[in-house]
């Protein structure tokens, strides 16, 4: 009967989730190493708020998202609970979700986080119609060119290959076309912009033919003109914003980081640089813009639930999403941010984010996304190679791979 009570009296305790019982709790929170610091600034500003609740650790991941993923992977799926908060890349909710590494955030710390924030970015935080990640930080591409060069930018990605074909020096477009998830999000943020979708459900792939065709069609169109960098197949964010910078290209597809590191860097092109929307496919079709960014995630085997989710909330408040914004070029999720006088002064393409963000491209949202990405940044590559009329046999392989045959 004792034995039975002490077990029973154990299970209950461990029913309330790992609440800390007195003194200050460590939290560790495993996160992107930000160039510019301001993740562990985060950190630290919240540690000093919560007046001896707890204190946060910061642990740096790898820069590579994929490298990112794996080491949280290994852990979560051990059921390590040293992993109390955790960065996500926005695909990664469903997965997470789905496989019990990440908790819902309770009701009270959801509305708190709802409140004021982007739809686009709760979309990304969002599975199953429950809130597994509080946004920290956005990002969408915009058309960023030079003003020198350009007098009025182009709407639409036919209208400016066409316009950069002409052009007698600078004329390349620099976008993302290796084989890596940079290009998934380009095909993704194009099949959408034509009216189409990759997915029609976690388990059902959609990619009809028309604008599936079209968004193939668009990559087809670059990739082989003479407006496509030569190293297009092997091109990421990076290599296009080093391009850009060093005055080789006109038009850049990409996300604002570039703007402080050409300012920083005192690139020649810097006063010269402008943006616009991101291109449409279609004149008629609004555009659709990647969407991209970290959220906060708490562990599910942590054993300190109420402190992670109440410094996961803290940690993507105003002070420090300016911090992200104006330090790293990372967007914000939260609107009031976008109306700050002072804020629209230091982030002057903050108006064309948000208008961004309002309809991004979310990513599709299933538990086998990296196999989804997989397939289709695989059967594109290269770039010079892609034709409308394999529009199928794309589709047939996205099916395979939520069906976990696209060993690839």
């Amino acid at each position: 009967m004792v034995t039975a009570l002490v077990a029973g009296l154990m299970l209950a305790i461990g029913a309330c989730g790992g609440e800390s019982s007195s003194g200050t709790v460590t939290l560790n929170f495993w996160a992107y190493n930000e160039p510019g610091g301001t993740f562990r600034a985060a950190a630290d500003r919240c540690t000093a708020a919560s007046n001896g609740r707890y204190r946060i650790e910061f642990n740096a991941l790898g820069n590579d998202p994929n490298t990112q993923r794996q080491a949280l992977v290994r852990r979560l799926a051990a059921g390590d609970s040293s992993i109390d908060i955790m960065s996500m890349d926005v695909i990664w909710t469903a997965e997470f979700a789905e496989a019990g590494w990440i908790l819902p955030f309770p009701d009270d710390v959801a509305a708190q986080i709802k409140d004021g924030t982007l739809k686009g970015p709760l979309d990304t935080a969002t599975y199953d119609g429950k809130l597994y990640g509080a946004p920290a930080n956005s990002n969408t591409q915009l058309l960023w060119y030079r003003k020198d060069l350009v007098q009025t930018p182009p709407k639409t990605w036919s209208e400016m290959i066409d316009m950069a074909v002409k052009m007698p020096k600078a004329g390349r477009i620099e976008i993302q076309g290796d084989a890596y998830e940079g290009y998934t999000v380009w095909f993704n943020s194009l099949i959408q912009s034509a009216g189409g979708q990759i997915l029609e459900s976690p388990t059902k792939v959609a990619m009809p033919e028309g604008p599936t065709k079209a968004a193939l069609g668009v990559i087809q169109k670059l990739a082989t003109s003479k407006a496509a960098d030569p190293s297009l197949p092997a091109q990421r964010e990076d290599q296009n914003r080093l391009a850009f910078e060093t005055g080789a290209a006109a038009f850049q597809v990409n996300y604002p980081f570039i703007y402080p590191s050409a300012r920083d860097n005192k690139a020649p092109i810097f006063k010269d640089i402008a943006w616009a929307p991101y291109p449409a496919v279609d004149a008629d079709k609004p555009a659709r813009a990647p969407i991209g960014g970290f959220n906060w995630g708490v562990g599910g085997n942590t054993k300190h639930r109420a402190e992670a989710f109440a410094a996961a909330a803290c940690m993507r408040n105003e002070a420090n999403q300016r911090d992200f914004a104006l330090k790293g070029g990372l967007p914000p999720t939260l609107e009031k941010l976008y109306d700050d006088p002072s804020f629209k002064k230091e982030y002057p393409f903050g108006d064309a984010i948000r208008t961004s963000l309002q309809t991004a491209a979310v990513r599709p949202r299933t538990p086998v996304y990296s196999d989804v990405s997989q397939a289709i940044f695989t059967t594109l590559h290269p770039p010079k190679s892609v034709t409308p009329e394999e529009w199928k046999a794309l589709r047939d392989k996205v099916q395979k791979a939520l069906e976990g045959e696209a060993l690839l």
